[in-house]
């Protein structure tokens, strides 16, 4: 077990900010002076990590060498998103607002291809919705797997899975229209059609626009992917959220000059702020 402690870090937020979806909370408890402890559950590059926290203490249960390699940089945590936070223009009360709201939240490293499949998923629909929808696509094609203390997980479905997948099972799986974009996209992945190591090294514009072609995949989904997967924090989804935002908070447009490569970043707090309190 690796125990850190870490400001602007909150799991609850994490899990709760639409970025991550295989983030699952496992139980909630409160202890002295009030405090609650939570426990989630994560599954990620194949395999299963149980984390929890307590105020600003965070405890890993797996071993030094897993937390250096794997979850650390997952969890962004070498970022310093307390200096972010002081960057923002303190005339903007909105953005301040949100950004203290949701002070927590960290812009998560996660696997490309489940990025491409999640967020193919999260079109016109809800975070619940997605989370389901995905549960039960690992359930039906991803890998059968143990954690170390015996309990089942599922692994995310590879291209191969998906491509081999009949319509009308993943009609099945609750994925309604974005069935056939999900097994196209799979077999383009499959044929080299879309190269998805040539998309890790690709710039943020350059990454977009390869990204557009897959089935499926518009200017949404696609800065989504960007931001979520391939870490380009000047990636700048816009979907009903934002766009009410933008045009109340911000008419002339986002001060993006102001934050050069870190919108994105900025661009969670204010979803999430909106999603939270619904007062955009």
């Amino acid at each position: 077990m690796v125990r850190i402690e870490k400001e602007h870090f909150s799991l609850r937020q994490i899990c709760e900010s639409g970025q991550c979806f295989r983030l699952e909370l496992l139980e909630e408890t409160e202890g002295q002076r009030g405090k609650v402890s939570r426990r989630y559950g994560l599954v990620a590059f194949g395999k299963y990590l149980m984390v929890s926290q307590c105020g600003s203490y965070v405890e890993f249960f797996c071993s030094r060498e897993e937390f250096d390699s794997i979850w650390k940089g997952y969890f962004d945590l070498t970022e310093d998103y307390g200096r972010l936070i002081a960057s923002i223009d303190p005339g903007d009360d909105y953005l301040c607002r949100a950004a203290a709201f949701g002070s927590g939240i960290r812009i998560l490293r996660q696997d490309l291809w489940e990025m491409i499949i999640s967020f193919i998923i999260s079109q016109q629909n809800n975070i619940k919705r997605i989370r389901r929808c995905i549960e039960l696509l690992c359930r039906t094609y991803g890998i059968k797997e143990k954690t170390p203390k015996g309990d089942t997980y599922y692994t995310f479905p590879t291209p191969e899975a998906l491509m081999g997948a009949s319509l009308d099972d993943l009609y099945a799986c609750n994925l309604g229209y974005r069935s056939r974009y999900i097994k196209e996209t799979a077999r383009m992945v499959c044929e080299g059609e879309a190269d998805l190591v040539k998309i890790r090294k690709m710039d943020y514009k350059e990454a977009v626009q390869e990204l557009k072609k897959l089935c499926g995949v518009g200017e949404k989904v696609a800065n989504c992917i960007c931001l979520f997967a391939l870490h380009q924090t000047d990636a700048f989804p816009v979907d009903t959220h934002i766009n009410k935002v933008l045009k109340k908070q911000y008419p002339d447009g986002f001060p993006f000059d102001k934050y050069p490569g870190y919108g994105g970043s900025l661009q969670q707090y204010i979803f999430y702020y909106d999603l939270m309190n619904g007062i955009s």
